[in-house]
């Protein structure tokens, strides 16, 4: 879409959240007739408003150049404008939207303008988990690379799902600079161009609360590299079939990443042949363990290089060291430095919510992971410790299918599994299903009383992980609403 298209045009922006509130302030300089549509009425945005703290929305509704039609009907005139902007949390196949579509109604989003008007290299993540994480990776080390070369003007932006809205960054970009960004997707379902580099992660199942089934899921990821062309560049996780199968999709060239294998063009994790010697103590024997460990390397062009090892990060788990992998090959493509590329490996301390060490009180750790919201996340959460694990699960459901979880419980070092929530019920049947015999229990009560109680089970040596592997809004505002308070509570503790 040209920007001058926008123009005389009647606009909709679908949906008052973050990339609705951006997408109104931009499109302000381009057209005059823009309308606010939202599922919530006037009165419940303006409590979500003040309950949040969000002056941006709180202005936006008592912005007088905007209409508004709000509440339970505000699909049922989309054919009255010609450009819909589709915000990512209202499904794309939504029977109206695609009603008005048909009707000749011209179907956006935030997104798909911001690719249409970037008018510099963009490198796009998905994948089921760790795109934030692995996102953040990219923009560290090419952004590192860029303060090391005093000559260099060229800035790297992060942007998507974390960060900022894509298309507040228009007005800032000029063609030498680089934009990183985490593609959900409910982005992609409907895109029509590929990013210069597309990093795919891990392809699971997810959001099957949004998508109708798994196949809708897995092919609304698949558009970021179905776009690309023979210059642009694939980084594909090779370890998951239905991303390796991503390579068949693409003119791009392609680079793998692995956690199980070499590769000979990308980047992989192998043991490492040192050993270390310092790791934590067997508190059964009181002697310290070897410790396995692991290295990143990166193979491109016929030069192998170590980007670390897993001592030397502060990233936790072996799932990390994969996305490390990825991001290494991305900074590296990009035109970062190795030196650089090692640096931010080293130095990132990665994202609130993911596997965030909160305390150690009494000899026990607590880790918040309230970013898992699907199992997956919560399963590598799980492999990420040797120590017995005091785990909490649950919360609103997400549809997801909780029985590949209940069997590596049952393998694994869990102490005990502690149930909470809507989703409590479904787990607890996945564990007897897999006739687990792990010690479990269902919690109720607030997150303090939640959290005492676990506490009061762990002994020296332990992990307390709040991981729940389901969404959050039976309790909780949203996951970053939950992680604080679960971090409060254990922070009440001392």
């Amino acid at each position: 879409m040209n920007i001058e298209q926008l123009r005389d045009k009647k606009v909709a922006i679908l949906g008052v959240g973050m990339e609705g509130i951006a997408l109104a302030h931009f499109l302000f300089d381009y057209t005059q007739d823009i309308t606010l549509l939202d599922k919530l009425l006037e009165g419940e945005l303006a409590k979500r408003a003040e309950e949040m703290r969000d002056e941006k929305l709180g202005k936006i509704l008592s912005d007088s150049r905007l209409k508004r039609v709000f509440g339970p009907n505000y699909l049922n005139s989309l054919t009255d404008f010609e450009i819909i902007f589709r915000s990512p949390g209202i499904p794309y196949l939504e029977p109206k939207i695609q009603e008005a579509k048909s009707r000749g109604v011209e179907i956006s989003s935030q997104i798909k303008l911001f690719f249409d008007l970037c008018p510099c290299p963009i490198i796009g993540v998905t994948g089921t988990k760790g795109k934030g994480t692995t996102a953040s990776l990219i923009e560290l080390m090419t952004r590192k690379s860029e303060i090391r070369n005093p000559k260099s003007e060229r800035k790297i932006y992060l942007a998507g799902n974390i960060g900022e809205a894509a298309i507040t960054l228009i007005d800032k970009l000029s063609q030498d600079d680089i934009v990183v960004l985490e593609l959900s997707s409910f982005q992609l379902q409907d895109m029509e161009k590929s990013p210069h580099i597309a990093v795919v992660l891990n392809i699971s199942v997810d959001h099957l609360d949004y998508h109708k089934d798994e196949v809708e899921y897995k092919e609304s990821k698949v558009n970021i590299v179905k776009y690309q062309g023979k210059d642009d560049l694939a980084i594909i996780n090779q370890d998951y079939l239905t991303s390796f199968k991503f390579a068949s999709e693409t003119n791009a060239e392609v680079y793998y990443f692995s956690a199980k294998d070499s590769v000979d063009q990308g980047s992989f994790v192998r043991k490492s042949q040192i050993t270390n010697h310092k790791s934590q103590i067997n508190f059964k024997s009181q002697k310290p363990n070897k410790q396995e460990l692991y290295e990143v390397v990166l193979r491109i062009e016929d030069e192998e290089e170590i980007i670390c090892r897993s001592d030397e990060v502060q990233l936790i788990g072996k799932h990390n060291l994969e996305n490390i992998a990825a991001a290494a090959i991305a900074a590296k493509l990009a035109g970062a430095n190795i030196e650089s590329i090692k640096l931010a490996a080293r130095d990132f301390k990665g994202l609130p919510h993911r596997l965030e060490l909160v305390a150690e009180i009494n000899d026990v750790k607590y880790y918040n992971d309230s970013f898992a919201t699907n199992p997956g996340p919560t399963i590598a959460a799980v492999k990420s410790f040797k120590e017995p694990i005091h785990l909490i699960l649950g919360g609103s459901s997400k549809g997801a299918d909780f029985s590949e979880m209940a069997e590596l419980i049952n393998r694994s070092n869990i102490a005990s599994v502690n149930l909470i929530g809507l989703e409590g019920e479904k787990i607890e049947r996945a564990l007897k299903e897999s006739k687990s015999e792990k010690y479990f229990s269902k919690l109720n009560g607030d997150i303090n009383t939640i959290v005492s109680e676990v506490a009061a089970r762990a002994k020296p040596g332990e992990i307390v992980l709040f991981s729940p592997a389901c969404a959050s809004f039976d309790m909780f505002k949203n996951y970053k609403d939950r992680g604080e308070k679960f971090k409060q509570a254990v922070l009440l503790l001392k």
